[in-house]
């Protein structure tokens, strides 16, 4: 059975010992720039450098997350940053944005990149094109199965990364707006302010709730992922990495998890057979942080059971129910055993007791749960505040010790390698005049390794007879040979990256800005029915964009797409296809099919890196990005033109003098979306399907296609939710965006289309 890297997240220096220390193979962390988890600890440039020595001197690898969307503005600090990455020997970069990629690839060309979750890479085709484009490693999304997972390992050169373990978004990683657009706090500029852990009602379109008591309210909180159960399986699909997710938590909880991870991956590469999680694991991984667990769609689509519904917290584990309540105290019958310092919460909605005055709302028979446990907490900590290591590095000491001969110590790793280490002092040794050097003084110096990272496991001594050797001279020369090793440890990890391959040539590419010949702003209309296209047109569209994801549950076939071509080219107006945001490998044969039969049409729009390597292979036509394969700066406008992208539409997080700006400078034409209901989130997870339709428990029941259902939240907000041709949930803003009235403005700015999506509109909202 192959080994596999465990990855550990660290939000801080003390996460980062508990990582390491509790067994983790590399770790991933972040500057105070560019990481997606901008409200972590996240280290300093002074912490990083000790960070990667510490890391490398015990052969733990570092991978640094520079995987934010960037500004223009940032871009110098950006170069610079990576750069000094690159100096301190990082082992690769975490990037989501394809202009971070391209400046990395110019700045840094040796430095591994990583293609982060947030890129959204859920299929072969988006493996295989990242390879091309020099990344070494792909972190897949968390929405694929096993076998899916599986295939691409199967068939891709780069090393894929999968998470095992901790928090799940509901929405595909990349992908959400919905922090950014309602909370103005962007998740892809890694201020995410959690929209998804709020309680949401689940109605109609007369506003009236639909579950009842069926569900609780947080219908948008996934449970905690969780693989303990599934390592066999898990690793046999060939990934390189398990990652635990988890730079926001507490170092306790790292230690807990990499420690129990550990010892299971150990146990099953000694006895892949007899593999099963324990129930000590099973607690471990529980009591330190769950919202209940989850395999998420590692094995299959779990509906409702995938969701946290009644708590988006800490759950705790169970340990009893309440006996009594009176006198101002609470009677437990317990089923686990409670030590002092735990913490328990009390009542099935939870009520923690930190006074006696909390006591009114506990009543008998009340479920009590544990959410801190004490003795498992102090266990964790000795991992980060031990002053001693525990992740010790096992070593050889040699002794030489002949008279009129310098004083010889030698330091070997005890790991079947024969190469050594001397430190030859300047003492000559002479003969003892008191009490002679042997075995035992030596042996009691050499061993006295302290804080350092290393444990003797054997000394072997060449000591003439009657011979001195002073114990500071002892002491010198294992300070020195243990220096000296944790150098060449750091050199090796160094030397050890591997640098990655990639066509030099692109890049070089002309790069005249476009916006001169800009003569006015052509007005594009998003449809999915031959209906809308109608309208659209005779309303006056200068172009029409068809098709792409469904608002309406249908699927559309090359013939609908062929229809809408001739009807659109018959009216004099230009017809561009889209394509679904997500294509997963099953779906990928009908989307090609679709390139493959729309010759006649102006061009392509497609969401991501795979469809956009699926189109450079299936269609000569142009091909234009949309705003899901995010363009917020101008190296992305730059890559894309160097992949043969014909035009770019820009992200709708930026702001207007943003996009001025990079309008002007442009060497694409750009688009921007002015007018419809904002996606907010697509997901693999459908709210109605999972309570209303059976997911998970038998084939769904649509009821999607009965009638019209919305999210409502605190503030009594409609957050409308449509269901496309492959059954993902997207939700929709409670506000429609409207810039029209800024048209004039967008000419001016150099904006080549401006952009209606209308598949959210009724037919008479959008003639108008």
């Amino acid at each position: 059975m192959q080994m596999i890297e465990l990855l550990a997240p660290a939000g801080d220096f003390e996460s980062l010992k508990a990582a390491v220390e509790a067994g983790a193979d590399a770790v991933y962390l972040a500057g105070n720039h560019f990481g997606a988890r901008a409200y972590a600890g996240n280290f300093t440039d002074e912490e990083l450098t000790e960070a990667v020595a510490f890391a490398h001197l015990r052969g733990v690898a570092i991978h640094v997350t520079v995987n934010t969307i960037v500004a223009d503005d940032e871009l110098a600090a950006l170069r610079e940053y990576l750069r000094f990455l690159d100096r301190i020997s990082v082992d690769a970069v975490l990037v989501q944005d394809l202009g971070t990629a391209l400046l990395a690839r110019q700045a840094v060309p040796d430095l591994p990149l990583h293609a982060s979750t947030q890129m959204t890479v859920h299929s072969l085709e988006g493996v295989k094109a990242l390879e091309e484009l020099g990344f070494t490693r792909v972190v897949l999304s968390r929405e694929l199965s096993l076998d899916e997972i599986k295939h691409i390992c199967e068939h891709s050169t780069a090393e894929i990364e999968v998470f095992m373990h901790g928090a799940l978004c509901v929405c595909y990683s990349g992908q959400c707006l919905m922090s950014s657009m309602i909370g103005a706090r962007s998740g892809n500029r890694g201020r995410c302010a959690q929209p998804c852990r709020l309680p949401y009602e689940l109605v109609d379109d007369r506003g009236e709730g639909v579950l009842a008591d069926r569900a609780g309210k947080y219908l948008l909180s996934p449970k905690d992922l969780n693989t303990i159960d599934i390592l066999p399986e898990l690793i046999g699909t060939g990934v390189s990495s398990l990652k635990i997710e988890g730079r926001m938590k507490r170092p306790e909880y790292v230690a807990v998890v990499v420690e129990t991870y550990r010892k299971a991956l150990d146990r099953l590469y000694k006895r892949p057979l007899e593999y099963k999680a324990t129930a000590e694991e099973h607690r471990n991984l529980a009591q330190i942080f769950n919202r209940d667990f989850t395999t998420a769609y590692l094995e299959k689509n779990q509906g409702s059971n995938m969701i946290s519904d009644r708590r988006p917290n800490n759950r705790g584990v169970p340990v009893g129910r309440v006996a009594a309540v009176g006198g101002g105290t609470v009677s437990i019958k317990t089923t686990e055993k409670i030590n002092a310092g735990d913490q328990l919460d009390l009542n099935a909605d939870t009520c923690t007791i930190k006074t006696k005055e909390n006591i009114s709302s506990v009543r008998p028979n009340d479920r009590v749960f544990k959410v801190y446990d004490a003795k498992l907490t102090a266990h964790a900590r000795k991992f980060f505040t031990s002053a001693a290591p525990i992740r010790k590095i096992p070593v050889r000491f040699e002794a030489i010790a002949k008279l009129g001969k310098p004083f010889t110590l030698r330091i070997t790793l005890d790991d079947g390698n024969w190469d050594y280490i001397e430190v030859e002092t300047d003492y000559i040794v002479e003969t003892a005049k008191n009490r002679p050097t042997d075995m035992s003084i030596v042996a009691k110096q050499v061993s006295r390794l302290g804080d350092t990272a290393f444990d003797l496991m054997s000394l072997g001594a060449y000591i003439d007879y009657d011979v001195m050797v002073p114990v500071s001279v002892i002491n010198d020369a294992r300070r020195r040979a243990t220096k000296q090793l944790e150098g060449v440890l750091i050199d090796r990890m160094r030397n050890r990256r591997s640098s990655p391959k990639y066509n030099k040539s692109l890049g070089e590419v002309d790069l005249t800005p476009c916006i001169a010949i800009v003569k006015k702003n052509a007005l594009t209309v998003h449809v999915d029915t031959l209906e809308m296209l109608r309208t659209a047109i005779a309303a006056g569209a200068d172009a029409i964009l068809f098709g792409g994801d469904s608002y309406r549950h249908q699927a559309l076939t090359p013939a609908a797409y062929q229809q809408a071509i001739e009807m659109a080219h018959l009216a004099g107006v230009k017809i561009y296809i889209a394509t679904p945001r997500i294509v997963r490998n099953a779906e990928q044969p009908a989307i090609e099919a679709i390139l493959t039969s729309v010759d006649e049409s102006d061009g392509v729009y497609i969401h991501n890196i795979a469809t956009l390597h699926l189109a450079a292979r299936l269609t000569p036509l142009p091909i234009y990005t949309d705003y899901s394969l995010i363009t917020f700066n101008a190296e992305a406008i730059k890559y894309l033109k160097a992949l043969n992208v014909a035009g770019v539409t820009l992200s709708p997080e930026l702001t207007f003098d943003q996009v001025k700006a990079l309008a002007k400078t442009s060497p694409l034409p750009v688009e921007c979306i002015v007018h419809g209901r904002t996606e907010l989130m697509i997901s693999s997870y459908c709210t109605m399907g999972s309570f209303l339709g059976g997911v998970g428990e038998h084939k769904c029941s649509q009821p999607c296609k009965r009638q019209h259902f919305f999210l409502r939240d605190r503030k009594a907000a409609l957050f409308p939710i449509v269901t496309d041709q492959f059954c993902r949930m997207h939700i929709l803003n409670s506000k429609p965006l409207s810039m029209l009235p800024y048209a004039a403005d967008f000419q001016k700015a150099g904006i080549s289309k401006i952009r209606i999506d209308g598949r959210a509109m009724p037919v008479s909202e959008l003639e108008n």
